[in-house]
């Protein structure tokens, strides 16, 4: 018997099937299993049916197992019982958060003065002693006591070269080039701004008041805008979706509010100027237009889009807040806490093999899902 070409089976509707298989019984005498089998093969061809299936496979995604359907009524009911206990669960755990909160506000102020140490040293308010600046690496262990005696000599030989710098220049400047996360939002015409950042403090909300922080990016007066700090405040929600409480997992930033930045005028980094031709209809003269523009910066970060009342927003919107979350975050968490090694790279190293780590683990994990044998009851 003839078989469709291939052009009649990209072109065959998937509600066309049923008559295909008719013509099929009609032409041919063949068993159930062959026509099942030819069947079968025409609507692995035929890409209007796969792209059916493959939908039909999406919406089955997260839907309640058969094993669920199949329940008793009265084993259903009881579920919906552990349910509930799962959503006071929530709240308990929602509760357990702001606990958290609580402590990370106290445990900041005993970390402060240690930041606020860290910023004279880098602004060059404070010289630090012998004492602190006493560091054992690897390498120095190693050495003996006249090796030791030579690099120093070297050393001191290099310092009397060069000038003499005061502080750690450009330390944070340094630390964003280091972060991948931080570095992506970085220009070049950004650079000469950042080098006059001096410190930045996170600051949490009262004792009292709705969950949020505060990011404060100290600068050194400057040529190019009038304000020494700008903020941002994150403001978070600590306790579980009513319409999904399951999916809570934490505390989460819902907004998020910068700051104007008071630019001196032909300075601001966030706006460019471009020039235009344009040719006049009727009498053909060109003119030339000047029009101002945004422009690529980091300090974008400091004006992020509104969430409207409602709460929806376009998906460009959506991805830079998701976006910008991620990197406030990072900041607070990680960067914040962690300067030093960031500028030398030694966290950057450590973050590398905690993404290592985690990859690992998740292909494992996807290995014994798609292991045919893997029975997660043996352990």
């Amino acid at each position: 018997p003839s078989t469709p070409s291939s052009k009649d089976q990209a072109e065959m509707d998937p509600a066309d099937m049923e008559d295909v298989e008719d013509v099929e019984e009609e032409e041919t005498g063949e068993d159930e299993n062959s026509k099942a089998r030819q069947l079968t093969v025409q609507m692995m061809q035929n890409p209007q049916i796969l792209a059916a299936l493959q939908e039909r496979l999406d919406g089955l995604n997260g839907s309640p197992s058969g094993y669920m359907e199949s329940l008793p009524k009265v084993v259903k009911r009881r579920v919906n019982a552990l349910k509930n206990l799962q959503v006071k669960c929530a709240h308990i755990e929602a509760k357990f958060y702001e606990e958290v909160h609580e402590l990370e506000r106290k445990y900041a102020a005993l970390y402060q003065p240690l930041f606020d140490k860290r910023s004279e040293i880098v602004t060059a308010a404070y010289e630090p002693t012998d004492e602190e600046c006493e560091w054992k690496t690897d390498e120095e262990e190693e050495l003996t006591d006249e090796m030791k005696e030579k690099a120093k000599l070297e050393e001191e030989k290099k310092d009397e070269e060069k000038e003499n710098p005061k502080g750690i220049p450009e330390f944070w400047l340094t630390v964003f080039k280091n972060v991948d996360l931080l570095s992506d939002m970085l220009q070049e015409h950004d650079e000469p701004v950042l080098k006059h950042l001096q410190d930045i403090k996170v600051k949490f909300s009262d004792p009292g008041q709705p969950m949020s922080f505060t990011l404060e990016f100290h600068f050194e007066p400057n040529e190019f805008f009038t304000q020494t700090v700008l903020s941002k405040t994150y403001k978070m929600r600590s306790e579980p979706d009513e319409s999904d409480p399951f999916s809570f997992d934490g505390p989460e930033i819902m907004s998020c509010v910068g700051c104007m930045i008071d630019w001196t005028k032909g300075k601001n980094v966030t706006l460019k100027t471009i020039k235009k031709k344009q040719k006049h209809k009727g009498r053909g003269t060109v003119r030339t237009v000047t029009k101002t523009v945004p422009n690529d910066s980091f300090f974008n970060f400091f004006t992020p889009p509104e969430v409207p009342e409602n709460g929806e927003l376009d998906e460009d919107s959506e991805a830079i807040l998701a976006a910008d979350f991620e990197i406030g975050h990072f900041i607070r968490e990680r960067i914040v806490p962690r300067a030093v090694l960031y500028f030398t790279g030694e966290a950057i190293e450590d973050d590398d093999d905690d993404l290592l780590l985690s990859n690992q683990e998740g292909e494992e994990e996807a290995d014994e899902e798609n292991d045919p044998d893997y029975d997660p009851k043996v352990s």
